[in-house]
């Protein structure tokens, strides 16, 4: 049931089972009504037919419904930072730090305090600290005061059985990956419903299904769902290094590598954990290796097409092969596949596709080139921008036209909305290899061979193929409707096509890009982390980089204070079990008047290793004031506008999000960058991905296009045969379905 309730209250909902009938709407029970009550004080209000509708479920329900909320938004974990009152400067400095270092190296005069560190007279003022002040150890917590300051309230609806199961199927059919909120949603459906028969949309989503189905002691039908070898690979890589996508070893190692870098050696002591080369060897027993091999002995798929497929990874192949005794189990009767499959991967006798183009193209062979590509759909659309570059437009676009109906749709789009963004040659594009942080690389050099008209044509050739194409898939689709309603703020909010977060939202999510609207003059920024770990050296730090036009600015645990920004101290160790947090209060109209553009959050793991596990990250937005406890508890779950809680990866800094100071706008985005400290996050960086994202399409403007192709007239919401608001769009994977293959 809690799994449940976690998970519609990221879609904005509560679940109550479809045994509790809304029998008296006339009445409501002290009990319900305390629970709505205190359902405010955390930010969150009821329909009117869930309220009449929680009114009939039992006492101890509702006692769970409260509790789940509390948990999911950290009622019960400390919020108390290092310094009291952190709003008002402490004004300590290096000076402070250098004679208290002397002080206790040589045993000097002075208080001792818990952690065994001795502060002299007239430097620190321990008054003013919750805890140590030097080695940043919390001693003393407080508790939540401040609760139910929000200016406004997210509006719960009610969710049951049949809303859940069409979630999940939303979910197995979406056409876009799913982020990785998503996936900890569907993981949870599949566990609690039947596995619907309808057709995965993702490569993705199917190995999360299996993982399921094999954890449910069902193997066999798990192996039906694979129909390629890389299918096969993606899970077995997936449950030895939790990633989804094929993210090379080299590339994990050298990740790892990075995180374990210290600017100077850590005085604290650390755990010494597995090295990564020695993490990622790969052992398997007898059951697991012929569970391997006979789904690959089953597959139905052609054995040179096979082979082809297992190409890519070849290296990885080869480790898996070895490691799941494929050879042994090949010479067993009724294993005659799996043994040509063996005999010919190693022989390489087979041709690989990709080999061919690459010929051709490296020969200048346009014809031949185009001629292969027109074979594989979706590799000619992600190659598509280069090809015309190298071969020339008029060719390229007249042989892609050919065939844009066998195109998903979640490709077409992405080439409309990059196609500007690819084609200029002033732009800095941001990429993110796989597995790897956001970089900033130079626009492609062979623009420079092409006149600006005829980059501006490209651009316009791309965009007039893709919507076109997408206009003949919307007119083909034959509808009732007569008029359409599309929410205004469906043109704010993204298409979920590239960027996925790789963090979960126990909030009703956001898309990447999504604005979020300042409605005070402050902001407060919260980083939480520690809960349920033991007493340790666990240093996160919260920061924030502040852009003028010509120079930068930072608040961090180095700069506590700083024009428009303060910050509420610096904590290396966690707490026994309760966890630590931090925070960094942002003044908007000061940062303005100083002439600040942009303000980047960010946090970043300053221990060895990548950030902490369930550390949670978000900023607070009220109307009102945020009021601040004397023990410089700043936290309220009311005036929560977004979090995200950190789930696991490679990440040692990342970009949570940036506010448009001129605009009074948050934008959500999430940025991995390498990095101990904030001063290795490039700027550079951030402006090229808040260019990639203003360049995407938005769910309004593809709802648009739906309408002028099947003719559908605005009208208003009540009065409209097809409405798209905001609790539609909730849904962001039903919101794929838009994109008609």
């Amino acid at each position: 049931m809690d799994i449940l309730l976690r998970t519609g209250l990221k879609q904005q909902a509560i679940y109550i089972l479809d045994t509790v009938v809304n029998t008296d709407t006339l009445h409501i029970t002290p009990a319900a009504g305390m629970l709505v009550t205190n359902l405010a004080k955390l930010g969150f209000g009821v329909t009117e037919d869930l309220l009449h509708t929680l009114n009939h479920t039992s006492p101890a329900y509702q006692a769970t419904i409260l509790e789940t909320f509390r948990e999911v938004m950290g009622v019960n974990t400390n919020w108390t930072p290092l310094i009291k009152d952190w709003q008002v400067p402490t004004n300590e400095s290096f000076i402070d730090h250098f004679i208290t270092f002397f002080t206790n190296t040589f045993k000097g005069r002075g208080t001792k305090l818990q952690c065994g560190h001795i502060i002299p007279e007239n430097t620190f003022q321990l008054e003013r600290y919750n805890g140590c002040p030097y080695c940043g150890t919390p001693f003393e917590f407080g508790e939540l005061e401040n609760i139910g300051q929000g200016s406004k309230l997210r509006v719960l609806k009610r969710w049951n059985d049949e809303l859940a199961a069409g979630y999940m199927e939303d979910l197995l059919t979406s056409k876009t990956a799913l982020d990785a909120t998503q996936m900890e949603s569907l993981k949870a459906l599949l566990y609690i419903f039947p596995l619907p028969a309808v057709k995965i949309g993702m490569k993705e989503t199917l190995v999360a299904v299996v993982d399921v189905l094999i954890e449910k002691d069902e193997a066999d039908k798990a192996g039906k769902l694979f129909t390629t070898p890389t299918d096969i690979l993606r899970y077995l890589w997936y449950k030895h290094t939790g990633f989804l996508q094929l993210v090379k070893p080299g590339t994990i190692i050298k990740r790892k590598e990075k995180n374990q870098r210290q600017i100077h050696p850590d005085i604290y002591p650390t755990v010494q954990a597995v090295s990564a080369e020695a993490a990622l060897k790969l052992k398997y027993n007898r059951r697991e290796g012929l569970m391997a091999a006979r789904w690959l002995n089953s597959l139905e798929m052609d054995v040179t097409a096979m082979c082809e497929i297992m190409h890519p990874q070849r290296n990885m192949w080869v480790r898996f092969i070895r490691a799941l005794r494929l050879p042994e189990f090949s010479k067993r009767d009724g294993f005659g596949k799996l043994r040509e499959l063996l005999d010919r991967f190693y022989r390489q006798d087979y041709t690989v596709w990709q080999g061919q183009v690459d010929h051709y193209r490296l020969r200048y062979d346009a014809a031949n080139t185009l001629q292969l590509l027109q074979q594989r759909p979706g590799l000619f659309a992600r190659s598509l921008f280069a090809n015309m570059l190298w071969f020339g437009p008029e060719e390229v676009v007249a042989a892609f036209g050919n065939i844009t109906h066998k195109v998903p749709a979640r490709l077409l789009l992405t080439l409309q909305m990059y196609a500007a963004y690819y084609f200029d040659k002033s732009t800095t594009r941001a990429v993110k290899p796989l597995g790897g942080v956001n970089k900033s690389i130079p626009a492609n050099r062979q623009l420079n061979i092409y006149d600006d008209e005829q980059v501006k044509q490209m651009q316009q050739a791309v965009t007039d193929l893709c919507i076109s194409a997408m206009k003949k898939r919307f007119a083909a689709v034959p509808v009732a409707a007569k008029s359409i309603y599309i929410a205004p703020e469906l043109y704010k909010i993204p298409l979920s096509i590239g960027d996925r977060s790789e963090q979960v939202q126990d909030l009703p999510g956001a898309l990447m890009g999504t604005r979020f609207k300042v409605e005070g003059d402050k902001i407060i920024l919260f980083m939480q982390w520690g809960k349920g770990l033991p007493a340790q050296h666990l240093d996160m730090d919260l920061s924030c980089r502040i852009a003028y036009e010509n120079h930068t600015d930072t608040c961090s645990f180095s700069y506590l204070k700083t024009t428009g920004c303060i910050h509420s101290g610096d904590i290396r160790s966690i707490p026994h079990k309760v966890g630590t947090a931090e925070y960094i209060e942002i003044d908007i109209p000061v940062l303005a008047k100083a002439g600040a553009q942009y303000v980047t959050f960010t946090c970043n793991a300053f221990s060895q290793g990548a950030i902490a596990m369930n550390l949670v990250l978000g900023w607070m937005n009220s109307k009102h004031p945020i009021t601040v406890s004397k023990k410089g508890v700043a936290y309220d779950p009311s005036c929560v506008d977004h979090m995200v809680r950190i789930t696991g990866g490679l990440t040692k800094g990342l970009v949570f999000g940036v506010l448009d100071v001129a605009a009074r706008e948050i934008i959500w985005l999430e940025m991995a960058f390498d990095g101990q400290i904030i001063q290795d996050l490039s700027t550079a960086n951030v402006r090229a991905i808040l260019k990639k994202l203003d360049s995407k399409l938005s769910i309004g403007q593809l709802l648009q296009a739906k309408a002028e192709a099947q003719h559908l007239q605005p009208a208003a919401e009540t009065e409209a045969d097809e409405v798209y608001n905001m609790q539609w769009a909730l849904n962001t994977a039903a919101v794929t379905q838009l994109l008609i293959d």
